[in-house]
């Protein structure tokens, strides 16, 4: 079955689609140079990896960090 490969596209609405990556023999997967760029991803960063019955996401620490902060100061106010 040939599934998405090699493509990128930006939908109006700011979702993407980077195409189809592979699981290597330790789990491991590369993220396509373009998601790097958009998401500014470096050597080095720290990825949460969330998910639930539907699929997988990932998100930088900091992004996500963020976030919980500003919603334990909003819960602290």
């Amino acid at each position: 079955m040939k599934f998405l490969t090699n493509i990128t596209m930006q939908e109006n609405d700011g979702k993407y689609i980077f195409g189809v990556v592979k699981v290597g023999e330790k789990g491991q997967i590369v993220i396509p140079r373009d998601a790097r760029k958009v998401y500014d991803i470096k050597p080095g960063d720290a990825l949460l990896l969330l998910g639930d019955q539907k699929g997988m996401a990932l998100v930088k620490t900091e992004i996500f960090q963020s976030a919980v902060d500003q919603v334990m100061g909003d819960i602290t106010k």
